[in-house]
């Protein structure tokens, strides 16, 4: 059985939900990466996180993406997740 083995879901969302949607999936847990696409594809923020720093790091990060979030309507969120 692989270990490592890793799902991804992505989330069609406005701007101003990407701080609750975050919040509300770091809530669920074993997440591995976030990703934030804009409305063209591109990734505007990719942040890989590990189970045991996830609340250390997310602090300054969620400022951040809620500085990015002011910036755009619609996004792609994008979860890998372990399994």
């Amino acid at each position: 059985m692989d270990q490592n083995s890793t799902r991804t879901e992505e989330f069609q969302i406005n701007g101003d939900e990407i701080i609750s949607k975050l919040k509300e999936l770091l809530h669920e847990g074993n997440i591995r990466r976030i990703t934030i696409k804009n409305e063209e594809g591109k990734t505007i923020v990719d942040i890989p996180l590990t189970i045991s720093v996830v609340g250390i790091l997310l602090a300054p990060q969620l400022a951040a993406i809620g500085a990015i979030a002011a910036l755009v309507t619609r996004c792609t969120l994008v979860v890998e997740k372990s399994e």
